[in-house]
């Protein structure tokens, strides 16, 4: 019998038994099956060539938008009536480099739901009607959006952030209204009838069930050698953009850094949780605990897939601005010119160790995690030496990253209020 009045004995972590995917070796791209599922649920994500950075600005989110608009044998109505009966869902995320179509359902039900997907993906006939009601749409949003002084901020901090680059541009109502049905099926056709370039399945799956999804597939695949931006700079310098009535103004702060595939990445990571990753970070006990600026801050490294980037974000009271930067840099500095205290350092290592152990929890989080390596030619021996990292870490290192990495005079700082 357990004995609840005894405190358990703490465990350190270190390794984690990691199951990875299944690799199909005979599919033409990368296709990889989690088949260890203890339950009838099961997912499966289509990767496609069709991000933002592709085609005229707004042409990509359009078209993500229209993928399930209607055939000349279903309208969109009956097309999600269709997926809601098979006891399905669906996401479509669209990112600066790829779109993620996620589809969810039961084992028995999730090859017919990709039937259903790809007839609707691949016969979608981009009706008139539909695509200015989802312009319509889109620019009331913005238009929303556009009164927000954290939007207003993400805008500016893009252009400068990723300067002269594709990823980098920002849209305005008239990209909307300058896009044409034609650009859109040529989207359509070059960026998903021929873009699909990785699925993930998860599920326990019969081997006849995963040929037949493959030969669904087939027709969809990308061929073509994916090209990604490896030279994005940041323009370091302080910008600002009024917004007249506002009583917040949101700050963003950051550079072009770079992603897991870096020798540093893993002990950069450490650096941006004592500085910014979560609820104990110095940012949060400075801007919300003792000066009581903000309800939130916090920093993250975003990747892409040749590179990535440091961001730090906030929104304060308007006369808070000033103060709240100046108080992100001292803590940023304060790193460059003392140790971080053992004590601290501890606490930050136990708590990534927990938030790993709880992101590999069950079949789903374990191919999460695989695929967030695979795309940068890693394998899950990744999480190993990211472990051995988190035990090894010196206060001496941190300061040395900090100095390296978090200069405040390459950094890019946005204000929008």
């Amino acid at each position: 019998m357990v004995d609840r009045l005894q405190t358990p004995d703490l465990k350190q972590i270190d390794s984690i038994n990691f199951v990875a995917p299944e690799i199909r070796t005979e599919f033409p791209i990368p296709f990889f099956v989690q088949k260890q599922v203890p339950n009838a649920t099961s997912r499966i994500e289509l990767y496609f060539n069709a991000g933002s950075t592709n085609g005229k600005i707004g042409l990509a989110s359009l078209v993500s938008g229209l993928l399930l608009s209607g055939t000349d044998n279903m309208n969109s109505t009956e097309i999600h009536t269709e997926l809601d009966n098979l006891g399905g869902f669906h996401d479509i995320s669209l990112g600066h480099e790829s779109v993620v179509v996620s589809l969810y359902g039961l084992n028995d039900k999730l090859a017919e739901l990709l039937v259903l997907f790809c007839q609707s993906i691949s016969a979608v006939t981009f009706s008139e009607s539909e695509i200015q009601e989802l312009k319509e749409d889109r620019k009331q949003k913005l238009r929303i959006n556009m009164q927000k002084v954290s939007f207003l901020a993400q805008r500016e901090f893009s252009k400068n952030l990723f300067a002269n680059s594709q990823y980098g541009r920002v849209i305005n109502e008239d990209n909307y209204d300058s896009i044409t049905r034609k650009e859109i099926i040529d989207f359509h056709k070059a960026f998903y009838l021929s873009g699909l370039f990785k699925v993930v399945l998860i599920g326990s799956f019969q081997e006849e069930t995963i040929v037949s999804m493959e030969d669904l597939l087939i027709p969809f695949v990308n061929n073509l050698a994916l090209e990604y931006n490896q030279n994005l700079q940041n323009i370091p310098g302080v910008f600002h953009t009024e917004k007249e009535g506002a009583l917040q103004t949101a700050i963003r702060v950051g550079r072009i850094l770079f992603n897991r595939k870096k020798e540093d990445f893993v002990d950069f990571t450490i650096l941006n949780t004592i500085l910014g990753d979560y609820f104990g970070s110095r940012l949060m006990s400075n801007l919300r605990e003792d000066k009581g600026f903000t309800y939130g801050v916090g920093s993250m490294l975003s990747e892409f897939h040749e590179t990535g980037y440091f961001l730090i974000a906030t929104e304060v009271g308007k006369e808070h601005k000033d103060a709240a930067i100046a108080e992100i840099r001292a803590e940023i500095e304060k790193l460059h010119h003392e140790l971080i205290p053992a004590e601290e350092l501890n606490l930050v290592r136990n708590y990534l160790l927990g938030q790993l152990l709880k992101s590999a929890d069950g079949p789903y989080a374990m191919t999460d995690l695989y695929v967030g390596v695979q795309a940068f030619g890693l394998d899950i021996s990744f999480y190993d030496r990211y472990i051995k990292k988190i035990h090894e870490i010196t206060p001496e290192k941190i300061q040395l990253l900090a100095k390296t990495y978090l200069d405040w005079s390459q950094m890019t700082i946005v204000s929008a209020g």
